[in-house]
C-alpha cells in the first residue's frame, strides 16, 4: 500500500496541515476538488483521503455529507484541526497598503472583523493556498490573502497579521477514509459512530426513530438533514453518535432505527478524537 493522504487544496491549505498532524508520516497529495481526492483513493493513487466536515465558525461544509455515502470510502479516523488565519502579502508591503484580500469563500467570513476594521474589501478564491501560490507569480501589492502559516512559509509572502480569526476557537473537523472499514479498533478516548439514513413513510418517523437512543443513553452529537435526487421529499439524515455498533446500548438503539428506516448505513467506526473537548 502506497503511504500517501490526499487532501482538496494547493499544499499550504488547512487540508494539508491536518495531513501533515494526523498521518506525519505519510506524503501528502494535493487535489483540486473533494470528488479528486475521493477518486485518489480509488484507483489507489493515496491510499487515505482527509476530508472537512464542519467548521465551529462557519458550520457544515457545503456538500459533504452527500459525498460521503457515494464515495465507497469508509471513516477510519476523526481529525481537529484550529483554523489560525494569517494575511500574507508580498514582503515589503504594509498593512495599510492592503484594499483587498483572495481567500476561499468558507475563510473569508471567519475574519469578518477584522477586515472590516481595517477596510480591506473581501474577494473569494477557488482555494486560500492557491490565491497565495497566484499572488507570489505577480507584483500585486494592494492585494493581500488570507490562509495559514505554511502557505506563507512555501510561497515566500510575509505574514502582515497573525490570528485574525473572530473567534479564538475556530476548529475545522475532518475525517480521514480508507476503501476498507476497521471496527476492530477501541480508543482511549471513546468511539465515534457515523452513519447516514432515510426514515419510513410513517407519522412521527424521525421521532420515533431518535427514541431509541434517548431510551438507551446514547449520546448523539450531529444529526442534520440534507435533500437527495432532487426531492422535496426524499430526505436523508447523517448522524453521528457516541459508541460502538458492538455496545449493547448502541445496537439496542441502531435496531430501533432500522426498524423505522428504508436505509441504513454505516459510514465509519473510529476512536473518538480527545480534539473533541
Amino acid at each position: 500500500m502506497n503511504q500517501r493522504i490526499a487532501f482538496q487544496g494547493e499544499p499550504g491549505a488547512y487540508g494539508h496541515e491536518a495531513c501533515q498532524k494526523a498521518r506525519p508520516g505519510m506524503e501528502s497529495l494535493p487535489c483540486r476538488t473533494f470528488e479528486d481526492v475521493v477518486e485518489a483513493v480509488r484507483t489507489g493513487e493515496a491510499s487515505l483521503a482527509m476530508l472537512p466536515v464542519e467548521n465551529t465558525t462557519y458550520g457544515r461544509v457545503a456538500d459533504i455529507h452527500t459525498l460521503l455515502p457515494q464515495s465507497g470510502l469508509k471513516i477510519i479516523d476523526e481529525a481537529f484541526v484550529r483554523v489560525r488565519i494569517s494575511l500574507m502579502a508580498h514582503p515589503g508591503v504594509t498593512l495599510d497598503e492592503i484594499k483587498l484580500v483572495r481567500a476561499h469563500m468558507v475563510l473569508l467570513p471567519q475574519a469578518r472583523t477584522f477586515l472590516q476594521r481595517h477596510g480591506i474589501m473581501p474577494e473569494a478564491a477557488v482555494d486560500s493556498a492557491g490565491a497565495a501560490a497566484a499572488l507570489a507569480q505577480t507584483d500585486e501589492r494592494d492585494v493581500g490573502v488570507l490562509a495559514s502559516e505554511v502557505a506563507a512559509e512555501i510561497y515566500g509572502l510575509n505574514i502582515l497579521a497573525n490570528h485574525i480569526e473572530d473567534q479564538d476557537t475556530n476548529t475545522t473537523r475532518f475525517l480521514i477514509m480508507s476503501p476498507e472499514a476497521d471496527h476492530t479498533r477501541r480508543g482511549h478516548h471513546g468511539m465515534m459512530t457515523s452513519f447516514v439514513f432515510q426514515v419510513r413513510n410513517l407519522p412521527a418517523a424521525l421521532y420515533k426513530a431518535m427514541g431509541g437512543f434517548a431510551t438507551n443513553g446514547v449520546n448523539m452529537t450531529k444529526l442534520e438533514s440534507y435533500m437527495v435526487g432532487g426531492s422535496f421529499t426524499a430526505t436523508q439524515f447523517y448522524a453521528d453518535i457516541e459508541g460502538h455498533p458492538d455496545d449493547p446500548a448502541v445496537r439496542r438503539a441502531l435496531e430501533e432505527l432500522d426498524y423505522f428506516t428504508d436505509m441504513l448505513e454505516i459510514l465509519g467506526v473510529y476512536p473518538r478524537d480527545p480534539g473533541r473537548d
